[in-house]
Order: structure tokens, then C-alpha cells, then sequence
């Protein structure tokens, strides 16, 4: 039997004993057929994968060197014509045969996403899963992009196990011990809401009132330099309930088990079925097109993991994402931008011209994509890249339902340079200096509440006045006001917060 170890220096080990994989490209092959899972990889994808750009003209011979060297490696009792069982050909490639517990990133996914019967199993599970870990995942391919994007994606699972260890011993009453990992937690990944909810609970539970507060306000500076945006809804009533000491934020009775703490600190210990259907009811409804099904499965883990997202589609092309939005009536529906049969973008145009759609964000895998000059001048609510941290979706999708354009700063600067010079002559005439300014300021970012303070005025009265404005100039969302403002030459690319 051999085992498989990726998380951490890639290894195959058979009797105790760490196999000779050979070199590193040759290791590459096996790494790559254990990244996908059990599924076959096909010549041509190991080709374009392990040498990206320019292979050598001999490179199927050569794979087919590297295969069977590393079947004598992981099978060396196996006869000369006895077919192979664990790199197997699986035409029109190879596949890796092996159990999940055999293999240690599988085994770790599979303990992160099944469901567990209470805190104890989960804190039990969780710790099992976090100490498969012996360093960053597929060391040694960090230069393969294939290998990059595993890589990110395992290490999106790892925090999240953290926050769930961490959220099951709470709920336990342990809650000293927790502290110091927490405190390392949030200062390591300080966009993270969850991380700072956490801790600021366990500090709070601990009898440290003011350093809960602290850090939330922590919180809320990392999140206003990095995104300019303020603390999340979970984290505000948190705030709140710390400085009136709420009674649910006490410590729950170890012998009870605790109360579950996975959505919401705002909510009572024991809520009651309309509580609990209320909270549900409240629950942004979002849903997932992308024809990657590795892209959709990442996004699930993220949405999973944050309070107040519920995940209610997944489709697989444009025409899937126009019927489902027609049928579950989502909050958002995050939009890959080149799907097969309907691409996003047209998509996106039908499901906007729909009446009273859902906000539409856009996602992709280059900021330089000419749809996305299309895709905001269409309505859009913003532009996240596939690559971008798991808190910049989550502030994309809270933007957007809050009326706010988010546009990921990556993407950002080649849509500035496309906007530039870009004059539409049918853009309306006789705004007044105050919708000028006020164009002026959503262009450059600014929220409503950001827009209130600039002005001195109330935000609900900025917020109408946005509203009045898109009617006026028959616009279907804010973002199409930052196209607006660039054609028309109200704000340039060297503009002061452009």
C-alpha cells in the first residue's frame, strides 16, 4: 500500500519508507493526476502543464518515460505485463488509483466538508484534518500554475478548518486555550471577519471586555485601509452586544454541549422557530455560475463559510444561470464572464433587463478581458477576479447588495484605461453641479456613507439621491455611473481617488 502526502513536500511512502520519485518534473506528473482527484488527465493537458509555453518536441515519449518509471517506483513487485493499479492509463491519459484515506489532501477536504454531529465531533475532526499538515501544499511546485491554484485552494480549506476548530471548542467552553491561536489567526489573515469574531468572543468569554473591543477595532481599521469598507453586519452586533453585555455572549455550559455560535453572535442561544426562520428569510441568496466545476466548488467553501450567504444554484453555462434565476429568485449571482452555449455577459444582459433582477457580479480570470467595458455599461454591480482572497468576494457580494460598485483593484486599472476617451454621444445632458458631484464621487469609489460624510449630509439622503439619479438617466445600477462619469469625461484616470 502506498500513501501520498501533499500537504507539505510531496511524497510517496510505501512500508515506512519514503519511495525515489525521481525528478522533479517526473514527480510533477504524479503530483498533477493527484490534484485532480482520481479523474484521468489526459497527454496533452501533462504536456501544456508541466512545460508551459514551448514543450520539447520528444515530450509524449518523455511522459511516457516518467509513467513508467514511477509505476516501477510505486508498484516494484508488479510483473512485467500485469496491468497497473495505482498509475493507471486512463486513455486518453492516466489517473492515480488510490483510497482517500490514502492520500492526505483528500483525506483532509473530506474531513473539512462532511457534516459532523455536534462541536465535539467537529472539534475532533478539525484537529485530525490540521495536523496532516507539515508545510505549504505541493512544495516544490510553486512555479506550475496548476499547481498554484491546488495550492491556494487547500490552503483556503486550512483556514477555514481553523475557524471551525476554533468555533466548535467556543461553543465547548473552552475558550482560553484558544486565544493565542486565534490572536495569530486574525493578525496573520486580517480580512477575515470570522477570524476576528472569534476572537473577539473568546476574549470577551475570558472576562476581557475592553480587549474584545480592541480587537474589533483592529478589525475594522484593516478592513477600512485595505477595502474601505466597515465592519460586516455579524461583526457590528457583536460590537453592540459587547458594550451592553449581552446575555447570550456568556460562556456556555460545557456539560450542555453550548450553544451552536456557527451564524451569529446577535442572535439568542436557544431562538425560536420564527427567530430561526427569520434568520434564513434574512439570509442573502446567492448564486454561482461558472463552467469550471473546481471554480464553483471553491466558491461553495467560501460562501459556506461565511455567516448570512446562502448558496442557492449552481449553473453551468448562461442559459442554466438565466432559468435558475427565473426559478430561486436570488439576492446576487456571481457571473463567470466566458461560459460555453450563453457566455456571461449575455447572460448577464437578459437577467438585468428582467424585472427587478438581482445584482449581478462578474468574475474572471484577466482584468484586461474588453467584456468587462461591455459588462458594467450593461449594469453589472462589479468585477472580482477568480484569483482575488475570499474576503475580497465576500465585500464584492455585500457591496453590491448594499447598493455599492465594487470593481477588485487588479481589474480596476485597465478599465480606468479603457473608460478614458471613450465619449458616448447618446449620454444625457443637463446634469445639475450637484449630480455632477455626485457622479463624481460614486466614480471614485466612494460608498454612500462615505459620500454622506464627504458632504455633511444624512446617508439615507444620499442614498435616495443615487436612486433618483439611475432613474433619471435610466441606469440600472450604480456601476454604470462609473461608466458614465469616465465617458463623459467627469473623472480621468489621474484623478485624486480615481
Amino acid at each position: 500500500m502506498v500513501t501520498f502526502r501533499a500537504l507539505g513536500p510531496f511524497e510517496a511512502i510505501s512500508d515506512g519508507e519514503t519511495l525515489d520519485l525521481g525528478g522533479q518534473r517526473q514527480q510533477a506528473v504524479l503530483a498533477r493526476l493527484l490534484v485532480a482527484g482520481g479523474r484521468a488527465v489526459p497527454v496533452s493537458v501533462l504536456i501544456d502543464e508541466l512545460w508551459p509555453g514551448e514543450p520539447p518536441a520528444q515530450a509524449l515519449s518523455t511522459i511516457q518515460g516518467y509513467v513508467s518509471r514511477l509505476r516501477r517506483a510505486l508498484e516494484p513487485n508488479r510483473a512485467p505485463r500485469e496491468e497497473a493499479g495505482v498509475l493507471v492509463s486512463a486513455p486518453p491519459g492516466y489517473a492515480l488509483r488510490a483510497a482517500v484515506e490514502d492520500v492526505d489532501s483528500w483525506c483532509f477536504e473530506h474531513l473539512v466538508k462532511s457534516d459532523h454531529e455536534g462541536p465535539a465531533a467537529t472539534l475532533e475532526r478539525m484537529e485530525t484534518a490540521l495536523a496532516l499538515w507539515r508545510g505549504p501544499a505541493l512544495a516544490g511546485f510553486q512555479e506550475l500554475a496548476w499547481a498554484q491554484a491546488e495550492a491556494t485552494r487547500l490552503d483556503e480549506l486550512r483556514l477555514l478548518a481553523v475557524e471551525r476548530r476554533a468555533d466548535a471548542a467556543l461553543r465547548l467552553g473552552r475558550t482560553g486555550p484558544m486565544i493565542p491561536d486565534l490572536e495569530a489567526h486574525a493578525s496573520a489573515h486580517p480580512l477575515r471577519e470570522e477570524a476576528w469574531r472569534l476572537l473577539a468572543l473568546a476574549l470577551y468569554r475570558a472576562g476581557r471586555q475592553g480587549d474584545a473591543l480592541g480587537a474589533l477595532r483592529r478589525a475594522r481599521e484593516a478592513l477600512r485601509d485595505e477595502l474601505g469598507l466597515d465592519l460586516g453586519p455579524t461583526l457590528q452586533r457583536l460590537e453592540q452586544d459587547i458594550l451592553v453585555q449581552a446575555e447570550h455572549l456568556d460562556a456556555p455550559d460545557p456539560a450542555a454541549g453550548g450553544p451552536s455560535i456557527g451564524a451569529s453572535e446577535a442572535a439568542p442561544s436557544t431562538p425560536s422557530a420564527a427567530e430561526g426562520a427569520a434568520a434564513r428569510a434574512a439570509a442573502l441568496r446567492v448564486l454561482i455560475a461558472d463552467d469550471q466545476a473546481l471554480v464553483r466548488t471553491g466558491l461553495k467553501v467560501i460562501l459556506d463559510s461565511e455567516p448570512g450567504l446562502d448558496l442557492v444554484g449552481e449553473a453551468e453555462n448562461g442559459e442554466q444561470a438565466i432559468a435558475l434565476v427565473q426559478s430561486v429568485r436570488p439576492d446576487v449571482v456571481l457571473m463567470d464572464i466566458q461560459m460555453p452555449r450563453l457566455d456571461g455577459l449575455a447572460a448577464a444582459r437578459r437577467i438585468l433587463a428582467a424585472e427587478a433582477p438581482p445584482k449581478v457580479i462578474m468574475m474572471t480570470t484577466f482584468g484586461t478581458d474588453e467584456n468587462l467595458y461591455a459588462a458594467l455599461r450593461a449594469g453589472v454591480s462589479g468585477f472580482v477576479l477568480k484569483t482575488s482572497a475570499p474576503e475580497q468576494l465576500i465585500a464584492a457580494i455585500r457591496a453590491a447588495v448594499a447598493g455599492d460598485a465594487l470593481l477588485d483593484p487588479a481589474v480596476t486599472t485597465h478599465l480606468i484605461a479603457a473608460f478614458a476617451g471613450r465619449r458616448d454621444p447618446a449620454a444625457p445632458e443637463g446634469l445639475s453641479d450637484s449630480d455632477i458631484d455626485l457622479i463624481k464621487l460614486v466614480a471614485r469609489g466612494f460608498t454612500n456613507r462615505q459620500i454622506a460624510m464627504t458632504l455633511a449630509v444624512p446617508e439615507q439622503e444620499v442614498a435616495d439621491e443615487v436612486t433618483a439619479l439611475l432613474r433619471g438617466l435610466g441606469l440600472v445600477d450604480r456601476a454604470q455611473l462609473v461608466v458614465l462619469a469616465y465617458e463623459r469625461g467627469l473623472v480621468s484616470p489621474g484623478s485624486p481617488g480615481a
